[in-house]
C-alpha cells in the first residue's frame, strides 16, 4: 500500500472515530496481507499533522492516542454553537485536585492536612464519575487509606500526552501576579464554606508529576490556573467535533443511499 493511501485510510479512521486511536488500533483496522508496519503508520500520522498546520484543525495526540479537533483560536466562534456555558467550578474543588495532582498518590486525610479543611465527599464523587481521578491503591497504614490519583481520561480531556506536559509548580506561581489581574477582569467562582461543599455539582483538576513539591507552595495562583485552563478546555472540548460531525453526516447519506 503506497504511504499517500495509507495516510487517507488513517485520517478517514480518525475522524470516523468516537476516541483517540492508538498506532496498534490503527495497525488493527487492516488484513494481515496488508497490515503496515507501526512505523509506517507513525510517518503517516506525522504528516497529516503537518497538513493540518494551515488548517483550522489539527491532529493531537493525547495520553489514549490521536485525534483531530478544532484550534482552540476558533473558540470564539464555534462556541456560540452550543447553548450551554462552560461551568465554573468552586475553589475547594479546583484546590483539591491541584493537590491530588502535584502530590498523587495522596490519601483524604492528607489533603485535609494541607488544605485545613475537611474534603466533603461529593468533590471526590464528582471527579470520580468525571472519570479523572481513581484509587492507585491502598497506604499501608492502619485502616489502609485510599491513594488517589489522575487518569487517562483526565489527561486527554486537557489535551495532554503525559503529566509531563503540564506546568511545573514554579510556573504556576510565576502566575501569580497575573492571577490577580484576571480576577479584576473575570467573575469568578467565591470560595465555598466546608459545609456547602457538597452543593458543587461540576469540578476540574490541574496535574504533574513534580516530586517533592512543596504543597503550602500551591496558591491561588494554581487555582486560578486552573479554572482558566478548565475554560478553554470546556469551550475546545466542544468544538473539536466539527469537521466529524461533517464526516458523520456523509457517511450516513452514503449508508442511505446504499439501501
Amino acid at each position: 500500500m503506497s504511504q499517500p493511501a495509507l495516510k487517507h485510510i488513517i485520517e478517514a479512521a480518525l475522524m470516523a472515530a468516537e476516541s483517540p486511536m492508538t498506532v496498534n488500533q490503527i495497525v488493527a483496522l487492516f488484513d494481515d496481507n496488508e497490515k503496515p508496519e507501526a512505523k509506517l503508520v507513525r510517518d503517516a500520522l506525522q504528516e497529516l499533522q503537518t497538513d493540518c498546520e494551515q488548517r483550522a484543525v489539527e491532529l493531537k495526540e493525547v495520553a489514549s492516542g490521536y485525534r483531530f479537533q478544532a484550534k482552540q483560536d476558533y473558540a470564539p466562534w464555534l462556541k456560540k454553537m452550543w447553548e450551554d456555558r462552560p461551568p465554573r467550578y468552586s475553589r475547594a474543588l479546583l484546590e483539591t485536585l491541584v493537590l491530588i495532582a502535584y502530590r498523587q498518590p495522596i490519601t483524604r486525610a492528607e489533603i485535609e492536612e494541607i488544605r485545613g479543611v475537611a474534603v466533603n465527599s461529593q468533590i471526590i464523587k464528582t471527579l470520580a464519575e468525571r472519570e479523572w481521578i481513581n484509587v492507585v491503591g491502598h497506604r499501608d497504614v492502619p485502616g489502609k487509606p485510599a491513594l488517589l490519583g489522575t487518569t487517562k481520561q483526565f489527561l486527554d480531556y486537557f489535551n495532554l500526552k503525559s503529566l509531563s506536559e503540564l506546568p511545573t509548580l514554579q510556573e504556576i506561581e510565576d502566575l501569580d501576579v497575573k492571577g490577580r489581574e484576571l480576577e479584576k477582569q473575570l467573575e469568578l467562582v467565591p470560595d465555598m464554606p466546608a459545609e456547602d461543599e457538597s452543593q458543587a455539582g461540576e469540578t476540574m483538576s490541574v496535574d504533574d508529576t513534580a516530586e517533592n513539591v512543596d504543597a503550602d507552595n500551591i496558591t491561588e495562583a494554581a487555582a486560578q490556573h486552573a479554572q482558566d485552563i478548565a475554560d478553554d478546555v470546556d469551550a475546545d472540548a466542544q468544538e473539536m467535533s466539527v469537521e466529524e460531525d461533517v464526516f458523520h453526516d456523509q457517511a450516513q447519506h452514503k449508508v442511505e443511499q446504499h439501501d
